[in-house]
């Protein structure tokens, strides 16, 4: 049968019953867009979740750990080697966190291929003067450059310059609970003990905020020379090496090679957050199962349309396989019909989700705790609609393909003698 007259003929069932159409075209369209929103809002906000934690974490982390010895004397000695020793009350090994010829490491972790950089870290625990009150806190020296270009740095610097940290000698910028209890305003200066009783002097150059309160309220940064200074150290001094992959996948098992490799301690992202990923990933699959929803049900609207547009146009049917149609040429002509709904009700719900994710991302979203943010998150993500498309599609076409094989097995010699 010829095309053309069978895109014809959809057409004339189609402006018949125009009311119809258009509310299964609006069904589409809905779900389509409900689908788009949804998804781009649950995968922005996942987003900006999981930047808060996972863009502040390396993705290899390399330190000394303190640890109870494997070994003890008693097991060096001959007589015993061959006996189940047990010793009670064992103290750790009497070793500095400083990781052991870090030069050497960085260099070799540079050179790898598949590390996009690195960046050395100090973790001082010191106090916090105020007054007689000494505030538990923790200070982190860094390379800021490093740590900007890897960790996003600047980006939870909310006041401020964090390249002050680097052309500043002995300063700090502040965490921002931290600040607050001190009543420590940028340009004063701060007095911290080290854990081994000295007292340091640091000038206030900005304030820092990670969006987790316990974290902002005993976490600081300095940079690396000044925590080396504070705790009296040399310029080798180093008790973290953070390094960030290309390919954040290959994490766990480069954690286990270096170890081996090093003689270190390594922990990958995912064994460092692993109920952070299991939250992100729930709540991505009912993003998904909410959108997929939608469409179903606008599935089936358009399916309870065509049942009844066939069980209306029972004469045309009829007349036209009287007149030369066989059932394949009128099962094509409503397969035609669902899938102009379904493209046209899923072109415009693609275009009304891209406007709806649109205005929900000039919406204000102003919080104390993410100073970062400042309208509500939202991922523009091309899967997103290309799953959409495609899924209207697919489910318009079953939506007309059941009515259209009940339409295509009608007798036209059984309806006329019933007329």
């Amino acid at each position: 049968m010829n095309v053309k007259l069978i895109v014809d003929v959809s057409r004339s069932l189609l402006l018949a019953r125009w009311k119809q159409t258009l509310v299964a075209a609006i069904g589409v369209t809905f779900g389509i867009t409900m689908f788009i929103t949804l998804l781009s809002f649950m995968s922005g906000l996942n987003d900006m979740l999981d930047g808060l934690i996972l863009n502040r974490t390396p993705h290899i982390r390399l330190y000394n750990e303190i640890q109870a010895s494997e070994q003890q004397p008693v097991d060096l000695y001959p007589a015993y080697k061959k006996h189940h020793n047990f010793v009670r009350s064992i103290k750790p090994k009497d070793e500095l966190l400083q990781i052991h010829n870090s030069a050497p490491i960085i260099d070799a972790l540079k050179k790898d291929s598949r590390v996009f950089g690195v960046a050395p870290k100090i973790t001082a625990q010191v106090f916090y003067n105020v007054g007689s009150i000494d505030l538990t806190g923790v200070i982190n020296g860094i390379d800021v450059e490093e740590e900007n270009r890897l960790f996003f740095f600047s980006t939870y610097v909310t006041s401020g310059n964090y390249i002050d940290l680097k052309n500043t000698p002995n300063s700090i910028v502040l965490g921002k609970g931290a600040a607050e209890k001190m009543m420590a305003a940028i340009g004063d200066i701060i007095q911290v003990t080290t854990s081994k009783g000295e007292r340091f002097q640091l000038k206030v150059v900005g304030y820092f905020q990670s969006g987790i309160s316990e974290i902002d309220k005993v976490q600081s940064y300095a940079n690396l020379n000044t925590a080396q200074k504070l705790l009296g150290e040399s310029t080798g001094y180093i008790t973290d090496i953070q390094v960030k992959l290309n390919d954040i996948l290959q994490a766990p098992n480069m954690a286990k090679e270096y170890h081996d490799k090093f003689n270190i301690e390594a922990i990958d992202i995912q064994t460092a957050n692993s109920q952070f990923e299991t939250g992100s990933s729930v709540r991505t699959l009912i993003s998904y199962a909410v959108g997929v929803t939608l469409l179903i049900v606008a599935g089936f609207g358009i399916y309870n349309i065509l049942n009844m547009m066939i069980y209306e146009k029972m004469d045309s049917i009829a007349i036209l396989k009287a007149t030369g149609f066989s059932g394949s040429d009128v099962n094509k002509i409503f397969i035609t019909i669902a899938l102009s709904i379904g493209i046209f009700g899923g072109a415009l719900g693609l275009l009304f989700g891209f406007g709806l994710s649109a205005l929900i991302d000039q919406i204000p979203f102003n919080t104390a705790s993410l100073p970062t943010v400042k309208t509500y998150p939202i991922n523009y993500n091309p899967r997103f609609y290309m799953i959409g498309g495609i899924f209207s599609l697919v489910t318009t076409y079953m939506a007309g393909y059941f009515p259209s094989r009940k339409a295509s097995k009608i007798d036209p010699v059984v309806i006329i003698r019933g007329k």
